[in-house]
């Protein structure tokens, strides 16, 4: 599935780069307990957390000292009266245009009789008695005639949604190519190509994952609602305009109708409208100090709203509530991803599918205050000028628009700013989308970090030590020698606990997008240690939400005391997404490590927490975190209810499996955890989570032969994964197969440096072997990442004298 990309345009789903969210596929909840293997290691927790922080307010709108009813929609034809030119623009648009009833000025297909064989199956495209029709495949596998209900985009692909029962539409997994013929388009393609996606298969286009009122109905219509129903596992969605209307990005119009008719003092002075207003100052903002000067500057900071209206749909997010406010802070209303793999690059580009905005909170244009709209029109969405002179507005020309700067010949493609600063990849086979990280090429860090970089992508035939020796020659060497966090990132992907360090210096520099250090938090996670914990204080109070959910996640490896010292203040955070994180994290803390008031705020949150998890109830994901929270409150009835919901709705979904195995082993069951475990097996016989949890099970059971065995395909299966690959080669050693372990922990140790477990783990099996001076590297290695441990200083004292 990690090369997979699902079909729609932007997902609701609990995402899984979230720290309040489970992953994809849960391992079993082991509790994490700051324990080393090595004697004489000793810590003392310090606890204590201040949080100076007041939000703003979330949309910029004044308060009103009157009680008004809550606003209604009124629809884009109650605006067009007095806004004829904004609705003009945004006629033919593709927000306008985002999703629409099929008829034969919509459908922009060839329904005439067309023929497309993919995987053995040959569907036809075809009209009858007026309606757009499809036969192919259907959830049995058998073809059938199918109706196009609604067009679902416009360009450069159209897609097409069909209904089934229960208010069910579906994504069809073929859809038109809509560029011109002379690109390559005017033709019907798969969004898999090279793939065998049948019937059985979970990305399907009749499966859960194809389905429009889960993945991407959100952001393609006005005041969408879901209206999942989870007794009768359907849909009652609904939404106030088929399109992305006004109302999608300046919330509920009627009080602005109330505010249009009065039109006279007070009122018409207030500067409450009625609704948020969106002016960016695009053309009046920015301005040179300079002639000479190398870019424009900003004359006041934009209102953040203006931003947070455009990323609720262009980002890789899920949803925690609907009813945000159009510009409320995104973490308030959504979970936004983080720069961790597969989604991005270690450097921050863009790999799988994310929707840019993640990318352009790291650049410098959004620290000095650019706005989306600064280069794109909000109603017409087209560019506010076309190719270079769009970044001369900002950016000097003579300094930047010449062949002394890029080095390419003006007119072609390479002197273009784009294609250096934002190179395109193509998501849903034909959709070019430009990188909104806008950075410099580092063909140096395609070689340590194993990114793409611009002059490589667009000079296929070249390796980036070609790239490296041009730039070199035009710009001399002092390009490389910047440093980048992608650095730093990657080293918390392969370095293991001797990145935390460096992690941890990141998630507090006060110079780096705050983007990039609540990812280096999360990296930190896994390597945290006692000592870090003033450090996780500091990020605790963050002025950036994100940061603090961030924040929140490192703490949960605490004891009980620690947790609700650190993490019970944010119980009463400004933003929803702060707090269900809190309430997530605090939840196993017993009542008397509160106070009254952090008791009620945890009891707040929690029902925000569930609220946002029920919503989301048709998601998988959903339920089995959902099953997380009510086995930490200790509801293991309800835990295992969630986790088969999950099942219901999955039966592929690796960590449903897993942790409701696990909630039956806390229930004293371990027999029917391992029936769970091996229908799932017959399923996904190559699902190593699943081997995984079946090898423990059977090392509880005794049988210890069949365990080793289940563990040993595991590690296979799953190399990256350094616990599967410790806990194989301890199984080993426990069956006295001592060289083969100390071969499999070599192993696991050169895929994953600086395991604190695994060297431990060399370490203590060489000795025991009576080989010290094998043992000893390991020992040293472990200094690097633990230099002021005295216990590890012993050792190796010990060790050098057995030499």
């Amino acid at each position: 599935m990690s090369k997979r990309r699902r079909k729609s345009r932007q997902s609701s789903a609990p995402a899984a780069s979230s720290s309040s969210e489970a992953p994809a596929v849960s391992p079993p909840r082991l509790a994490r307990t700051w324990k080393f293997a090595l004697a004489g290691l000793g810590v003392a927790i310090v606890a204590g957390l201040v949080l100076l922080w007041q939000a703003r307010g979330p949309v910029g709108l004044p308060p009103d000292s009157t009680v008004r009813a809550a606003p209604q929609f009124v629809g884009s034809t109650a605006c067009a009266g007095c806004h004829a030119k904004e609705t003009e623009a945004w006629r033919g648009s593709h927000h306008q245009l985002a999703m629409q009833e099929a008829n034969a000025s919509t459908v922009l297909g060839n329904f005439d009789d067309a023929k497309f064989k993919y995987s053995g199956i040959e569907s036809r495209f075809f009209r009858r008695d007026g309606k757009f029709m499809v036969r192919t495949d259907g959830p049995d596998g058998k073809l059938a005639d199918f109706e196009i209900k609604y067009t679902f985009g416009v360009w450069p692909l159209q897609q097409y949604l069909i209904e089934f029962p229960g208010g069910r539409y579906q994504t069809l997994g073929i859809s038109w190519d809509a560029r011109a013929k002379g690109e390559g388009g005017q033709r019907w393609f798969h969004l898999y190509p090279g793939e065998k996606i049948d019937h059985k298969d979970q990305l399907h286009w009749t499966g859960l994952y194809q389905n429009w009122n889960l993945q991407c109905a959100a952001c393609h219509s006005t005041n969408l609602k879901k209206g999942y129903d989870a007794a009768s596992n359907t849909y009652k969605t609904t939404f106030n305009e088929i399109n992305v209307a006004c109302e999608a990005c300046h919330g509920p119009g009627s009080r602005h109708l109330d505010w249009a008719k009065l039109a006279r003092p007070p009122y018409a002075s207030h500067s409450d409208k009625g609704l948020v207003v969106l002016r960016s100052r695009w053309n009046e903002a920015w301005k040179f100090a300079a002639t000479d000067a190398a870019s424009a500057q900003r004359d006041q900071p934009a209102a953040d709203f203006l931003m947070n209206v455009c990323a609720a749909c262009h980002a890789r997010r899920s949803t925690i509530t609907e009813s945000g406010t159009p510009g409320a802070p995104l973490d308030d209303t959504h979970r936004l991803a983080l720069l961790t793999a597969p989604n991005y690059y270690a450097d921050g580009q863009q790999r799988e599918e994310v929707y840019v905005w993640s990318s352009f909170l790291q650049t410098r244009m959004y620290q000095r205050g650019v706005t989306c709209m600064d280069c794109h029109e909000a109603h017409a969405l087209k560019l506010r000028a076309e190719g270079n002179a769009l970044c001369v507005r900002c950016h000097n020309a003579a300094a930047f628009d010449t062949e002394k700067h890029h080095f390419h010949q003006a007119g072609t493609p390479g002197a273009q700013c784009v294609e250096c600063h934002m190179p395109a990849q193509n998501y849903m086979v034909v959709d070019a989308r430009r990188d909104h990280g806008i950075r410099a090429p580092r063909p140096d860090l395609s070689l340590s970090l194993g990114s793409p970089n611009a002059c490589t992508q667009c000079h296929t035939g070249r390796r980036p030590a070609w790239a490296i020796a041009a730039m070199d020659q035009w710009y001399g060497k002092a390009w490389r020698e910047r440093w980048h966090y992608g650095t730093t990132l990657h080293a918390g992907a392969t370095q293991g606990a001797k990145s935390l360090p460096a992690l941890l210096a990141l998630a507090e520099d006060a110079m780096a997008p705050p983007i990039v250090k609540a990812t280096a938090a999360t990296l930190a996670g896994p390597h945290l240690r006692p000592q870090s914990l003033p450090v996780v204080r500091k990020l605790l109070a963050n002025v950036d939400p994100a940061m603090r959910i961030a924040a929140l996640g490192l703490v949960e490896p605490f004891e009980p005391a620690v947790r609700a010292q650190a993490a019970a203040p944010l119980l009463a955070d400004p933003i929803r997404g702060v707090r269900v994180e809190a309430a997530r994290v605090l939840a196993d803390v017993g009542d008397d490590q509160l106070s009254a008031d952090q008791r009620s705020n945890r009891e707040k949150a929690t029902i925000e927490y569930v609220d946002s998890l029920q919503q989301d109830a048709d998601w998988p994901t959903a339920n089995v975190n959902l099953g997380n929270l009510r086995s930490r409150q200790r509801r293991p009835d309800e835990a295992i209810a969630a986790y088969e919901r999950a099942l219901l709705l999955d039966p592929r979904f690796t960590g449903a499996y897993v942790n409701l195995a696990d909630a039956y082993r806390q229930q004293g069951n371990d027999a029917e955890g391992e029936k769970l475990l091996r229908r799932g097996l017959v399923l996904l016989p190559r699902a190593a989570d699943l081997h995984h949890a079946l090898g423990l099970l059977l090392v509880r059971k005794g049988d210890k032969a069949a365990a080793l065995k289940e563990l040993a395909v595991a590690a296979k299966l799953a190399p990256d994964n350094a616990r599967y690959g410790f806990v194989y080669a301890v199984g080993l050693h426990s069956a006295d197969r001592r060289g083969e372990a100390l071969s499999a922990l070599r192993a696991a140790e050169a895929r994953h440096p600086y395991n604190l477990e695994i060297l431990g783990a060399l370490v203590s099996m060489n000795r025991d072997a009576g080989k010290p001076q094998e043992a000893l590297p390991y020992a040293r290695k472990i200094a690097e990442v633990l230099p002021d441990e005295p216990g590890v200083e012993q050792l190796i004292t010990e060790l050098e004298r057995a030499n």
